[in-house]
Formats: C-alpha cells, sequence, structure tokens
C-alpha cells in the first residue's frame, strides 16, 4: 500500500481516537450526572464549555496548521486533548469537569484542520473525496466504538478509569504518525502571504461554506452528545442496553461518510464539474433529514432507531462533500486558516443548539429537538446552492493548487 494510504488510514485512527474521546462524556451521562447531581440544562453547560473552547479553538488551530504543517500541528494537538481527557477521571465536581472539558475543546478541532491540510498535501483532487470520506468515517467508527469501549471501561474500572485509559490511546498514536508522515513530491506548497486567508473571507463562496456548516453540523452535535441520554431518559433503556444499539446510527453514518465520498468521486470521473458533483450528492441527502419527525412521533424504539440511521447516513454524505468543497476551491497554503473559518460556523451553530436543546429537554421533551433538526439542512442547502458558485475569483497565492 502507497504511504499517503498509510497516512489516510493514521488520520482515520485519529479521528476514531477523538470521537472516543469526546464521545466518554456522553456514554458516561447517565452515571456522572447522578453522581455529580446534574440537571439537564447543568449538563447542557458542561457541554458548552467544551463547545465554547471548541468553536473559539477552529479558528486558532487551523493558523497553527498553516504554519507547522499537518505532520507537527497533529501530534501536538493529539497530545493535548489525549491529557485533558485523562484528566476527566480526577473531576470531583461540575466547575472541575467543565475546567477539563474546556481543555479538551481547545485541542480536539486542530485534528480536523490538520487532516484537510493533509488531505491536500498528500492527495489529488480526484482521491480528496473518497480521503476526506475516510477522514468523516472516522467520526463515526469512534462514536460507534465508544458505548462498547467506554461502557466496558466503566464496568471493569469504574468511569474515572475509562477516562484516563482512553486518554493513553492518543498518545500511543503519535509516534506512528511521526515515523510515517511525508507529503507528496508532486504536490508543491508555496507560503501563504501575510494575511492572504483575509481575501478569501470577502468571496461569497466562503460565506455560504460558513452558512452551510452553521445550519446543519448541529445535527451531528446532538447526535454525539445527547444520543445515550436520549436512549436512556426518553426510551427507557439501561446503559448496558443503550451500547447495544447506540452503535448503529454511527454505523450508518461511517457508510454515508464513504458512500458520499465515492458518489462525487463516480460522477466526476465520468466527467462532471467537480461542484456541480458535490451539489448533485449533497441535494438528496439535504432531502431526507426531515426524516428526523418521525424519530419524534413514533411511539416505537425500533422504528425511531431505524429513523435516526437514516439521517446519520444522509447527514455524513452531506458532511462528507461539503468538507471536500474546501479542498476543491482554495489553496493548499489555506486550506487550515479558511477550513478553520468555515468550521467557526460548525462550532456556533452547536454551541447554540446545544443550549437549546437543554433547555428544551427539560422544559418540553425532545418532540421539538427533533422537528427543528428537521429542516436545518434543506436550509444550508438553498445558502449553499445560492452562495458557492463556480471557481475562486481571485489572484492564486502561487501557481499550485
Amino acid at each position: 500500500m502507497e504511504r499517503r494510504w498509510w497516512i489516510a488510514a493514521l488520520l482515520f485512527l485519529s479521528v476514531i481516537i477523538n470521537y472516543i474521546d469526546r464521545q466518554c462524556l456522553s456514554v458516561l451521562a447517565p452515571v456522572i450526572t447522578k453522581e455529580l447531581g446534574l440537571t439537564p440544562t447543568g449538563y447542557a453547560n458542561i457541554l458548552n464549555v467544551f463547545q465554547l473552547a471548541y468553536t473559539g479553538m477552529y479558528i486558532g488551530s487551523g493558523f497553527l496548521v498553516d504554519r507547522w504543517g499537518a505532520r507537527v500541528s497533529l501530534a501536538v494537538f493529539m497530545g493535548w486533548w489525549s491529557v485533558a481527557n485523562a484528566l476527566h477521571g480526577f473531576a470531583t465536581s461540575a466547575f472541575s469537569l467543565g475546567a477539563f472539558r474546556f481543555l479538551l475543546g481547545l485541542g480536539e478541532p486542530g485534528n480536523f484542520m490538520a487532516g484537510f491540510r493533509a488531505i491536500s498535501e498528500c492527495f489529488h483532487k480526484e482521491e480528496r473525496a473518497l480521503a476526506n470520506g475516510l477522514l468523516n468515517a472516522g467520526s463515526s467508527v469512534g462514536a460507534m466504538i465508544a458505548p462498547f469501549l467506554v461502557t466496558w471501561l466503566y464496568v471493569q474500572m469504574s468511569w474515572r478509569g475509562a477516562f484516563v485509559i482512553c486518554g493513553v490511546l492518543g498518545v500511543l498514536w503519535i509516534v506512528p504518525w511521526m515515523l510515517l508522515y511525508r507529503p507528496l513530491e508532486t504536490v508543491t506548497i508555496a507560503p501563504a502571504k501575510p494575511g492572504a486567508w483575509r481575501e478569501y473571507l470577502k468571496l461569497p463562496q466562503s460565506w455560504g461554506l460558513f452558512g452551510s456548516r452553521f445550519l446543519s453540523d448541529p445535527v451531528w452535535w446532538f447526535y454525539l452528545f445527547w444520543l445515550p441520554k436520549y436512549l436512556v431518559d426518553a426510551r427507557g433503556f439501561t446503559l448496558q442496553e443503550m451500547a447495544l444499539v447506540a452503535w448503529m446510527p454511527y454505523l450508518s453514518a461511517d457508510l454515508g461518510a464513504m458512500f458520499g465520498g465515492w458518489m462525487s468521486g463516480v460522477l466526476i470521473a465520468r466527467g462532471w464539474n467537480v461542484l456541480a458533483a458535490r451539489k448533485a450528492v449533497m441535494l438528496p441527502a439535504a432531502m431526507v433529514m426531515p426524516v428526523s419527525l418521525v424519530v419524534a412521533t413514533t411511539p416505537s424504539s425500533t422504528i425511531a432507531i431505524a429513523a435516526i440511521c437514516l439521517v446519520t447516513f444522509a447527514h455524513m454524505v452531506w458532511k462528507t462533500n461539503l468538507a471536500t468543497v474546501t479542498n476543491d476551491l482554495y489553496p493548499t497554503q489555506v486550506v487550515g486558516s479558511v477550513s478553520g473559518m468555515f468550521a467557526f460556523g460548525n462550532g456556533l451553530g452547536g454551541l447554540l443548539f446545544t443550549a437549546l436543546t437543554g433547555w428544551l429537554v427539560q422544559y418540553s421533551g425532545y418532540y421539538w429537538v427533533f422537528a427543528f433538526m428537521g429542516v436545518l439542512h434543506p436550509l444550508a442547502f438553498l445558502v449553499f446552492r445560492g452562495l458557492v458558485r463556480g471557481e475562486l475569483r481571485i489572484a492564486r497565492l502561487d501557481g499550485a493548487h
């Protein structure tokens, strides 16, 4: 196997570890909220501490990635968030749990900024959607593994030990990454001019990508942070029963990420314009999302899980192509910076929606949460279609792309 696909495998594994660390709290939330006496709004506040740090650091991590390169920056981010996750095991109050969650939020977004940069450095354009699909698939695989792994560690060692062991995984990953990472020799990466990324933020395409991330990504944040708690609190599952079914929506998301990247690649190979191919795959995915209403109304837990699986599949089809558009349009040397700005929309939308979810769950239940999620992707597609059109009309920073 060529080196770049080993690099893709390590990127895939890094996101798996990222999401296992992120999901530790949500899997253990029924236990931790009882032990620490947290209400739904108190739990939402802990999540929002993470979201606040995560959202702000999207921008900072993008700049660091463009300054340090993918190899060094991803190793630094991995080390930081792995230690932060292990520290969760030493929390004794809502305050200390929130503090460690804040530290985790500072490190985790760099995984994706460095990943996007690495894909531009190591893959040709026709391979990037598949590589991005693999990167996004790591998130769903990590979320899928987390209920089993974290629940097993909880049974064996307590919830505190589960955090520590999961944190150790990331430290071990750094070794093969530093040994294997090399950019493609055929990809020339000239240094960006100082402040060049600001010119790209003046373009309608940039605001289209920001707005579509802001509207659509909160759906994934809900399924990451609230699905285990929803299954236990609203559907009556025990912690062990939840672990047996909570992996299913993440498996379907994994399949959606790979299918979405493959499908747009097929259209491009058949001669489609790159941007037209991405849109052709994103539109039906957006139209599936109102199925979320079924989850809100069905009394059957089986039907609800099936509907959630369909929603997460469609979301990842959408997200894989949306993320790849950044690689399609922007020069490699500013991919980290502009990706950070677009991902800020992701974090900002997630921050606001997580606060709204906590309020809605505490005072009116989950119905309006699912109803609201059903319309976000169609709205995001309208924003994307209206603003993301054609090539960027700006002088290139260099001759390479």
